[in-house]
This record gives structure tokens, C-alpha cells and sequence, in this order.
């Protein structure tokens, strides 16, 4: 009979713990324990828990990415797409709080270099789906008033990262996205001049 791998409900269990654990640090045991497996059944699974952070990782970039492509496709104006990047990035962040610790990075002190850097090619990523919107934007109006569309871009890409550090900080207690109505307001009349 084929073992079904447990892959998916490992990866689960490890962002429910970054989540339950705020700055704590999760040990395979603790996982093991958490999915009910062994340590040595837990690494037939993945040879490392560098490889289980991975994973969380790449199901992030999956799942943002596989949407901001679709957003970037529609036929809307380019603020309302920058608009709905970073509201999936908050949305995604407040719906699965443990992987706000992957973005703010405290879930990967003591970690590989190659984890951070993945983390950061992944905000970089998002980054430059906004850069490339601006750019657009540019191309297609009148040049925003005083702005680069690479400046524009760190710009939302702060504020994000800001939330997400507030959210971290609060324990996940104070929403990423309750506010976001009239935060946005702020943002268009500096970013957009509109």
C-alpha cells in the first residue's frame, strides 16, 4: 500500500506553531510531536527543517503569485491593481498569521542565509509586480507628479511590511485589513497625487 505523504499537514502544523509561538522557536521535536510522527518519520518527509520552511515559503510564492498574475491581467486601472497587490499581500498575511513571521523575519533567525534570501527574493518579487504596474501607469498618463515608479514601489512595499510588523507585534490581535479602506486613501492622495 503507498504512504501517503504528510507533507501538506506538516507544513500546516508548522505555520499553526509560528503562529501559537510568537518569537518562540520550534524545534522538530515540538513539530514531530505536533503531527504526531517521529523526528526520523518527520524527516522522510523533508531532510531538514530548512526544507520545511521552505515549503512554507513556496506555498506563499505560489499562492501570491498565481494571484497577482490574474490581477495584473485584468483590465483595470493600474492603482486599482497596485491597490489589490497589497491587499492580497495583507489578506493572505492576516488569514494564515504564522507566515507574518516569515515576512518580518523573526521566524528565520538562527536559519540558513539561503532562507533569508529566498524571503527576500520573494518580497523583491512582489516588489517589482508593482514597479512594473507603475511603470505601466507612467507609460499610459501623464508621469506621476514627482515620483518614480521604483520609488512608488518601495513606498507600498514599506507600508506593507509596516502593517505586517504592527500585526507581528500585536500578537496577530490588530487587523491588517480593517483599515485598510482609509489607509489606501492616504496612499493614493501621496503615491497617486489623486
Amino acid at each position: 500500500m503507498p504512504r501517503t505523504s504528510r507533507k501538506p499537514e506538516i507544513l500546516q502544523a508548522l505555520a499553526h506553531m509560528l503562529e501559537a509561538n510568537p518569537g518562540g522557536k520550534i524545534t522538530t521535536a515540538k513539530l514531530a510531536q505536533e503531527v504526531g510522527l517521529s523526528e526520523a518519520a518527520l524527516y522522510r518527509h523533508f531532510p531538514s527543517k530548512a526544507k520545511m520552511i521552505e515549503g512554507l515559503i513556496e506555498f506563499t510564492e505560489e499562492t501570491l503569485f498565481s494571484r497577482m498574475s490574474g490581477i495584473a491581467k485584468e483590465s483595470r486601472s493600474h492603482e486599482s491593481k497596485c491597490h489589490d497587490i497589497v491587499l492580497l499581500l495583507l489578506t493572505f498575511v492576516e488569514r494564515n498569521p504564522g507566515f507574518a513571521r516569515l515576512f518580518v523575519g523573526d521566524a528565520l533567525q538562527g536559519e540558513t542565509e539561503r532562507l533569508r534570501a529566498r524571503m527576500r527574493q520573494l518580497l523583491d518579487r512582489i516588489e517589482t509586480q508593482l514597479r512594473q504596474l507603475l511603470r505601466e501607469l507612467v507609460l499610459e498618463t501623464d508621469p506621476l507628479p514627482g515620483n518614480q515608479p521604483a520609488v512608488l514601489a518601495k513606498v507600498l512595499m514599506a507600508v506593507a511590511e509596516g502593517q505586517i510588523a504592527q500585526f507581528v507585534r500585536s500578537d496577530f490581535k490588530q487587523s491588517l485589513t480593517a483599515e485598510w479602506a482609509d489607509q489606501w486613501l492616504v496612499i493614493r492622495r501621496g503615491v497617486f497625487g489623486s
